[in-house]
Protein backbone atom coordinates (compact mmCIF):
# COMPACT_ATOMS: atom_id res chain seq x y z
CA UNK A 1 0.00 0.00 0.00
CA UNK A 2 1.17 3.11 -0.68
CA UNK A 3 2.06 5.83 2.03
CA UNK A 4 -0.75 8.18 0.39
CA UNK A 5 -3.29 5.63 0.76
CA UNK A 6 -2.91 5.31 4.38
CA UNK A 7 -5.77 7.00 6.38
CA UNK A 8 -6.36 4.78 9.39
CA UNK A 9 -3.12 3.14 11.33
CA UNK A 10 -3.71 1.11 14.52
CA UNK A 11 -0.75 1.64 16.95
CA UNK A 12 0.18 -0.81 19.69
CA UNK A 13 0.46 1.93 22.26
CA UNK A 14 2.24 1.54 25.89
CA UNK A 15 2.99 5.36 26.68
CA UNK A 16 6.63 4.88 26.52
CA UNK A 17 9.33 6.30 24.83
CA UNK A 18 8.71 4.81 21.70
CA UNK A 19 5.14 4.89 20.98
CA UNK A 20 4.92 8.27 22.46
CA UNK A 21 6.64 9.88 19.86
CA UNK A 22 5.12 7.89 17.11
CA UNK A 23 1.88 9.21 17.31
CA UNK A 24 2.82 12.93 15.84
CA UNK A 25 5.43 11.15 13.94
CA UNK A 26 2.89 9.04 12.37
CA UNK A 27 1.13 12.01 11.66
CA UNK A 28 3.74 14.14 10.04
CA UNK A 29 5.05 11.37 7.87
CA UNK A 30 1.50 9.65 6.52
CA UNK A 31 -0.25 12.08 5.76
CA UNK A 32 -2.21 13.38 8.76
CA UNK A 33 -3.51 10.10 9.06
CA UNK A 34 -6.42 8.86 11.99
CA UNK A 35 -3.87 7.00 15.06
CA UNK A 36 -6.24 4.52 16.90
CA UNK A 37 -3.90 3.94 20.00
CA UNK A 38 -4.47 0.33 21.52
CA UNK A 39 -2.81 -0.90 24.65
CA UNK A 40 -2.85 -4.53 25.85
CA UNK A 41 -3.49 -5.14 29.49
CA UNK A 42 -0.86 -8.01 30.82
CA UNK A 43 -0.42 -6.52 34.15
CA UNK A 44 1.41 -3.77 33.75
CA UNK A 45 -0.13 -1.93 36.42
CA UNK A 46 0.65 1.82 37.29
CA UNK A 47 1.67 1.88 33.43
CA UNK A 48 -1.65 2.60 32.48
CA UNK A 49 -2.59 4.98 34.34
CA UNK A 50 -3.32 8.68 32.53
CA UNK A 51 -2.87 6.48 29.31
CA UNK A 52 -6.20 8.07 27.38
CA UNK A 53 -5.09 11.26 28.08
CA UNK A 54 -1.75 11.16 27.14
CA UNK A 55 -2.66 9.17 23.80
CA UNK A 56 -4.86 12.12 22.94
CA UNK A 57 -3.20 15.00 23.68
CA UNK A 58 -0.32 13.68 21.36
CA UNK A 59 -2.59 12.99 18.92
CA UNK A 60 -4.61 10.04 18.80
CA UNK A 61 -8.06 9.95 17.99
CA UNK A 62 -8.88 7.32 21.03
CA UNK A 63 -7.10 4.63 22.84
CA UNK A 64 -8.47 0.96 23.33
CA UNK A 65 -6.78 -0.35 26.47
CA UNK A 66 -7.76 -4.44 26.47
CA UNK A 67 -7.57 -6.38 29.35
CA UNK A 68 -5.70 -9.81 28.21
CA UNK A 69 -4.72 -10.63 31.57
CA UNK A 70 -6.96 -14.06 32.07
CA UNK A 71 -6.23 -14.82 28.22
CA UNK A 72 -2.37 -13.84 28.99
CA UNK A 73 -2.40 -16.74 32.09
CA UNK A 74 -4.07 -19.29 30.74
CA UNK A 75 -3.41 -19.19 27.16
CA UNK A 76 0.47 -18.56 26.95
CA UNK A 77 1.64 -18.31 30.28
CA UNK A 78 0.62 -21.71 31.52
CA UNK A 79 1.40 -23.59 28.29
CA UNK A 80 4.76 -22.56 28.65
CA UNK A 81 5.33 -22.62 31.66
CA UNK A 82 4.12 -26.37 31.66
CA UNK A 83 6.65 -27.40 28.41
CA UNK A 84 9.59 -26.19 31.22
CA UNK A 85 10.72 -23.49 28.06
CA UNK A 86 13.49 -21.84 29.40
CA UNK A 87 15.34 -19.86 26.77
CA UNK A 88 19.21 -19.23 28.11
CA UNK A 89 17.75 -19.03 31.59
CA UNK A 90 15.23 -16.30 30.72
CA UNK A 91 11.94 -17.26 31.68
CA UNK A 92 10.36 -15.66 28.15
CA UNK A 93 8.45 -12.72 30.21
CA UNK A 94 8.67 -10.31 27.59
CA UNK A 95 8.22 -13.52 24.79
CA UNK A 96 5.07 -15.10 25.40
CA UNK A 97 3.28 -11.82 26.02
CA UNK A 98 4.17 -10.04 22.19
CA UNK A 99 2.13 -12.40 20.45
CA UNK A 100 -1.00 -11.86 23.13
CA UNK A 101 -0.95 -8.38 22.67
CA UNK A 102 -0.59 -8.89 18.39
CA UNK A 103 -4.04 -10.96 18.36
CA UNK A 104 -5.57 -8.12 20.31
CA UNK A 105 -4.34 -5.33 18.00
CA UNK A 106 -4.98 -7.18 15.00
CA UNK A 107 -8.86 -7.60 16.52
CA UNK A 108 -9.21 -4.12 16.77
CA UNK A 109 -7.21 -3.41 13.30
CA UNK A 110 -10.26 -5.28 12.06
CA UNK A 111 -13.15 -3.61 13.53
CA UNK A 112 -12.28 -0.52 12.99
CA UNK A 113 -11.37 -0.79 9.03
CA UNK A 114 -7.38 0.00 9.95
CA UNK A 115 -5.22 0.41 6.70
CA UNK A 116 -2.26 -0.75 8.35
CA UNK A 117 -0.60 -1.48 12.14
CA UNK A 118 2.31 0.16 13.57
CA UNK A 119 4.50 -1.00 16.42
CA UNK A 120 7.66 0.96 18.15
CA UNK A 121 9.46 -2.03 18.08
CA UNK A 122 13.53 -1.35 17.30
CA UNK A 123 15.27 -2.84 14.37
CA UNK A 124 17.89 -4.47 16.66
CA UNK A 125 15.29 -6.42 19.07
CA UNK A 126 13.41 -9.80 19.06
CA UNK A 127 9.93 -7.77 19.58
CA UNK A 128 9.45 -6.51 15.77
CA UNK A 129 9.14 -10.49 14.79
CA UNK A 130 7.06 -11.16 17.86
CA UNK A 131 4.52 -8.73 16.53
CA UNK A 132 5.11 -9.17 12.46
CA UNK A 133 4.84 -12.72 12.51
CA UNK A 134 1.36 -13.03 15.16
CA UNK A 135 0.32 -10.19 12.71
CA UNK A 136 1.12 -11.95 9.31
CA UNK A 137 -0.98 -15.13 11.32
CA UNK A 138 -4.17 -12.87 12.06
CA UNK A 139 -4.26 -10.56 9.03
CA UNK A 140 -1.95 -11.46 6.66
CA UNK A 141 -2.16 -8.94 4.07
CA UNK A 142 -2.31 -5.85 6.53
CA UNK A 143 0.84 -3.54 5.85
CA UNK A 144 2.53 -2.74 9.12
CA UNK A 145 4.72 0.72 9.69
CA UNK A 146 8.11 -0.19 11.60
CA UNK A 147 8.79 3.64 12.35
CA UNK A 148 12.48 2.68 13.42
CA UNK A 149 12.81 1.16 10.20
CA UNK A 150 12.28 4.29 8.81
CA UNK A 151 12.84 7.50 10.43
CA UNK A 152 16.21 9.55 11.18
CA UNK A 153 16.11 8.83 14.94
CA UNK A 154 19.30 7.26 15.69
CA UNK A 155 19.59 6.84 19.72
CA UNK A 156 16.94 6.75 22.99
CA UNK A 157 18.57 10.03 23.04
CA UNK A 158 17.55 11.75 20.17
CA UNK A 159 14.25 10.20 20.97
CA UNK A 160 13.99 12.48 23.67
CA UNK A 161 15.21 15.77 21.90
CA UNK A 162 11.83 14.63 19.77
CA UNK A 163 9.71 14.12 22.73
CA UNK A 164 10.49 17.67 23.93
CA UNK A 165 10.53 19.38 20.90
CA UNK A 166 6.97 18.09 20.50
CA UNK A 167 6.20 18.85 24.01
CA UNK A 168 5.35 15.11 25.00
CA UNK A 169 5.34 14.52 28.58
CA UNK A 170 7.43 11.56 29.47
CA UNK A 171 7.89 9.73 32.90
CA UNK A 172 11.83 9.28 32.10
CA UNK A 173 14.85 11.15 31.83
CA UNK A 174 18.29 10.92 30.54
CA UNK A 175 19.75 9.31 33.41
CA UNK A 176 17.23 6.73 34.25
CA UNK A 177 16.53 5.88 30.60
CA UNK A 178 16.42 2.34 31.29
CA UNK A 179 14.82 0.03 28.32
CA UNK A 180 12.02 -1.85 30.49
CA UNK A 181 9.23 -4.08 29.61
CA UNK A 182 6.59 -4.71 32.47
CA UNK A 183 3.81 -7.29 33.07
CA UNK A 184 2.71 -9.73 35.72
CA UNK A 185 5.03 -11.92 35.05
CA UNK A 186 8.07 -10.33 34.76
CA UNK A 187 10.16 -7.06 34.59
CA UNK A 188 13.36 -6.24 32.58
CA UNK A 189 16.28 -3.53 32.76
CA UNK A 190 17.99 -3.01 29.30
CA UNK A 191 20.41 0.04 28.47
CA UNK A 192 22.79 2.84 30.50
CA UNK A 193 25.31 0.90 32.68
CA UNK A 194 23.70 -2.55 32.26
CA UNK A 195 25.41 -2.01 28.27
CA UNK A 196 28.68 -2.52 29.62
CA UNK A 197 29.01 -6.12 30.97
CA UNK A 198 31.59 -5.35 33.70
CA UNK A 199 28.71 -3.24 35.51
CA UNK A 200 27.15 -5.21 38.60
CA UNK A 201 23.37 -4.39 38.49
CA UNK A 202 22.39 -1.91 41.02
CA UNK A 203 19.87 -4.15 43.43
CA UNK A 204 20.63 -2.44 46.22
CA UNK A 205 19.89 1.37 45.01
CA UNK A 206 16.23 2.46 46.01
CA UNK A 207 14.13 2.57 42.65
CA UNK A 208 15.86 0.17 40.72
CA UNK A 209 14.12 -3.31 41.24
CA UNK A 210 10.40 -2.87 40.95
CA UNK A 211 8.86 -6.38 41.84
CA UNK A 212 10.94 -7.35 44.90
CA UNK A 213 14.11 -6.68 47.12
CA UNK A 214 18.02 -7.93 46.46
CA UNK A 215 18.49 -11.32 48.51
CA UNK A 216 20.55 -8.87 50.57
CA UNK A 217 17.85 -6.99 51.77
CA UNK A 218 15.18 -9.78 52.49
CA UNK A 219 14.01 -11.08 55.69
CA UNK A 220 16.13 -13.20 57.38
CA UNK A 221 13.59 -15.62 58.21
CA UNK A 222 11.88 -18.02 55.77
CA UNK A 223 9.05 -18.29 54.12
CA UNK A 224 7.39 -21.60 53.67
CA UNK A 225 4.50 -21.77 50.48
CA UNK A 226 2.74 -24.54 49.72
CA UNK A 227 1.19 -25.33 45.80
CA UNK A 228 -1.51 -27.49 44.66
CA UNK A 229 -1.49 -28.68 40.79
CA UNK A 230 -4.22 -30.24 38.53
CA UNK A 231 -2.70 -31.66 35.18
CA UNK A 232 0.03 -29.42 35.66
CA UNK A 233 -1.72 -25.93 36.17
CA UNK A 234 -1.30 -24.26 39.65
CA UNK A 235 -4.95 -24.75 41.08
CA UNK A 236 -4.21 -23.44 45.24
CA UNK A 237 -1.73 -21.26 47.03
CA UNK A 238 -0.82 -21.97 51.11
CA UNK A 239 -4.53 -24.27 50.72
CA UNK A 240 -6.44 -21.41 49.14
CA UNK A 241 -8.28 -22.09 45.58
CA UNK A 242 -7.34 -19.33 43.04
CA UNK A 243 -6.76 -18.87 39.30
CA UNK A 244 -3.91 -19.23 38.14
CA UNK A 245 -3.20 -15.62 37.48
CA UNK A 246 -4.07 -14.91 41.24
CA UNK A 247 -1.65 -17.00 42.31
CA UNK A 248 1.20 -16.02 40.03
CA UNK A 249 0.04 -12.08 41.16
CA UNK A 250 0.58 -13.41 45.09
CA UNK A 251 4.09 -15.42 44.33
CA UNK A 252 5.39 -12.43 42.86
CA UNK A 253 4.48 -10.65 46.63
CA UNK A 254 5.97 -13.67 47.92
CA UNK A 255 8.91 -14.30 46.23
CA UNK A 256 9.23 -10.29 45.50
CA UNK A 257 9.74 -10.09 49.71
CA UNK A 258 12.37 -13.23 49.22
CA UNK A 259 14.67 -12.08 46.72
CA UNK A 260 13.66 -14.36 44.46
CA UNK A 261 13.56 -14.29 40.70
CA UNK A 262 16.54 -11.87 39.52
CA UNK A 263 18.48 -13.00 36.15
CA UNK A 264 21.36 -10.92 34.75
CA UNK A 265 22.26 -12.39 31.46
CA UNK A 266 23.85 -12.09 28.34
CA UNK A 267 20.97 -13.19 25.57
CA UNK A 268 21.83 -14.48 22.06
CA UNK A 269 19.04 -12.66 19.81
CA UNK A 270 17.39 -13.85 17.18
CA UNK A 271 18.91 -10.70 14.99
CA UNK A 272 22.65 -12.68 15.52
CA UNK A 273 23.75 -10.15 18.59
CA UNK A 274 23.98 -10.70 22.18
CA UNK A 275 22.19 -8.31 24.43
CA UNK A 276 22.59 -8.00 28.21
CA UNK A 277 19.17 -7.90 30.00
CA UNK A 278 18.35 -7.76 34.33
CA UNK A 279 14.90 -9.74 34.47
CA UNK A 280 12.77 -9.92 37.52
CA UNK A 281 10.35 -12.82 37.59
CA UNK A 282 9.56 -13.33 41.30
CA UNK A 283 6.56 -15.67 40.89
CA UNK A 284 7.25 -17.58 37.38
CA UNK A 285 10.89 -18.66 39.33
CA UNK A 286 9.00 -20.05 42.05
CA UNK A 287 5.86 -21.59 39.74
CA UNK A 288 8.74 -23.22 37.58
CA UNK A 289 10.33 -24.66 40.51
CA UNK A 290 7.09 -25.88 41.84
CA UNK A 291 6.03 -27.31 38.54
CA UNK A 292 9.92 -29.26 37.66
CA UNK A 293 9.86 -30.45 41.61
CA UNK A 294 6.08 -32.05 41.25
CA UNK A 295 7.46 -33.75 37.40
CA UNK A 296 10.08 -35.33 39.04
CA UNK A 297 7.54 -37.57 41.23
CA UNK A 298 4.84 -38.07 38.22
CA UNK A 299 6.33 -38.91 35.20
CA UNK A 300 8.65 -41.50 33.83
CA UNK A 301 11.93 -41.26 33.14
CA UNK A 302 11.69 -41.81 29.20
CA UNK A 303 8.88 -39.21 29.19
CA UNK A 304 10.56 -36.66 31.55
CA UNK A 305 13.67 -37.04 29.22
CA UNK A 306 11.75 -36.25 25.96
CA UNK A 307 10.14 -33.60 27.20
CA UNK A 308 13.53 -32.06 28.61
CA UNK A 309 14.13 -32.20 25.00
CA UNK A 310 11.59 -30.50 23.22
CA UNK A 311 11.48 -27.66 26.36
CA UNK A 312 14.13 -26.42 24.31
CA UNK A 313 12.80 -26.13 20.61
CA UNK A 314 9.17 -24.55 22.75
CA UNK A 315 11.59 -21.83 24.33
CA UNK A 316 13.09 -21.31 20.59
CA UNK A 317 9.68 -20.94 19.25
CA UNK A 318 8.24 -18.54 21.82
CA UNK A 319 11.27 -16.31 21.80
CA UNK A 320 11.80 -16.35 17.80
CA UNK A 321 8.30 -15.24 17.67
CA UNK A 322 6.63 -18.50 16.62
CA UNK A 323 4.30 -19.00 18.83
CA UNK A 324 1.41 -19.10 16.32
CA UNK A 325 2.63 -22.19 14.27
CA UNK A 326 2.39 -26.10 13.85
CA UNK A 327 5.05 -27.23 15.56
CA UNK A 328 4.23 -25.19 18.60
CA UNK A 329 0.65 -26.59 18.53
CA UNK A 330 1.86 -29.79 18.04
CA UNK A 331 4.72 -29.67 21.25
CA UNK A 332 1.88 -27.76 23.18
CA UNK A 333 -0.30 -31.14 22.66
CA UNK A 334 2.56 -33.34 23.70
CA UNK A 335 2.97 -31.09 26.80
CA UNK A 336 -0.25 -31.41 27.76
CA UNK A 337 -0.61 -35.45 27.29
CA UNK A 338 2.45 -35.78 29.86
CA UNK A 339 0.77 -33.07 32.23
CA UNK A 340 -2.27 -35.77 32.66
CA UNK A 341 -1.01 -37.05 36.32
CA UNK A 342 1.22 -34.13 37.14
CA UNK A 343 -1.33 -33.36 40.28
CA UNK A 344 -0.40 -33.11 43.93
CA UNK A 345 1.33 -30.57 46.01
CA UNK A 346 4.73 -29.08 46.53
CA UNK A 347 6.28 -27.80 49.35
CA UNK A 348 8.84 -24.85 49.04
CA UNK A 349 11.12 -22.35 51.58
CA UNK A 350 11.97 -19.04 50.44
CA UNK A 351 14.45 -17.65 51.90
CA UNK A 352 17.07 -14.46 50.52
CA UNK A 353 16.83 -15.69 46.38
CA UNK A 354 17.02 -19.28 47.48
CA UNK A 355 13.98 -21.60 46.57
CA UNK A 356 14.79 -24.89 49.21
CA UNK A 357 12.52 -28.21 48.44
CA UNK A 358 10.26 -28.94 51.72
CA UNK A 359 8.33 -31.84 50.73
CA UNK A 360 6.35 -33.46 47.20
CA UNK A 361 3.48 -35.40 47.55
CA UNK A 362 1.16 -37.20 44.43
CA UNK A 363 -1.38 -39.85 44.21
CA UNK A 364 0.35 -40.43 41.10
CA UNK A 365 3.87 -40.55 42.26
CA UNK A 366 5.94 -43.09 40.55
CA UNK A 367 8.39 -43.25 43.38
CA UNK A 368 8.04 -45.62 45.97
CA UNK A 369 9.50 -45.55 49.44
CA UNK A 370 9.36 -49.84 50.15
CA UNK A 371 11.05 -50.05 46.29
CA UNK A 372 13.78 -47.40 47.13
CA UNK A 373 14.72 -48.13 50.45
CA UNK A 374 17.84 -49.35 51.99
CA UNK A 375 16.32 -51.13 54.42
CA UNK A 376 14.45 -54.46 53.66
CA UNK A 377 12.30 -54.76 50.54
CA UNK A 378 10.99 -57.29 48.27
CA UNK A 379 13.61 -55.97 45.50
CA UNK A 380 15.23 -58.91 44.68
CA UNK A 381 19.14 -57.58 44.29
CA UNK A 382 19.66 -60.74 42.23
CA UNK A 383 18.01 -59.66 39.77
CA UNK A 384 20.30 -56.86 38.90
CA UNK A 385 23.93 -59.80 37.64
CA UNK A 386 21.57 -60.70 34.25
CA UNK A 387 20.59 -56.91 33.74
CA UNK A 388 24.49 -56.25 33.95
CA UNK A 389 25.13 -59.28 31.81
CA UNK A 390 22.76 -58.12 29.14
CA UNK A 391 23.20 -54.30 29.22
CA UNK A 392 26.96 -54.99 29.06
CA UNK A 393 27.31 -57.51 26.05
CA UNK A 394 27.82 -54.89 23.27
CA UNK A 395 30.39 -53.75 25.64
CA UNK A 396 31.68 -57.05 26.50
CA UNK A 397 31.84 -58.80 22.42
CA UNK A 398 34.01 -55.34 21.42
CA UNK A 399 36.42 -55.68 24.47
CA UNK A 400 36.65 -59.34 23.13
CA UNK A 401 37.07 -58.57 19.41
CA UNK A 402 39.84 -56.15 19.87
CA UNK A 403 41.81 -58.42 21.70
CA UNK A 404 41.89 -60.86 19.23
CA UNK A 405 43.08 -58.33 16.62
CA UNK A 406 45.83 -56.75 18.26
Amino acid sequence: MKKEDIKKVVLAYSGGLDTSIIIPWLKENYNNCEVIAVSGNVGQGDELEGLEEKAIKTGASKLYVLDLTEEYVDDYIIPTMKAGAIYEEYLLGTSHARPCIAKGLVEIALKEGADAICHGCTGKGNDQVRFELAIKHFAPEMPIIAPWREWDIKSREEEIDYAEAHNIPLKINRETNYSKDKNLWHLSHEGLDLEDTGNEPLYEKEGFLEMGVSPLQAPDEPTYITMDFEEGKPVALNGEKMTAKQIILKLNELGGANGIGLLDIVENRLVGMKCRGVYETPGGTILYKAHEYLESVCLDKMTLHEKQKIAITFAELVYNGQWFTPLREALSAFVDKTQEHVTGQVKLKLYKGNIIKAGVWSDYSLYSEDIATFGESDYNQKDAEGFINLYGLPIKVQAMVDAKNK
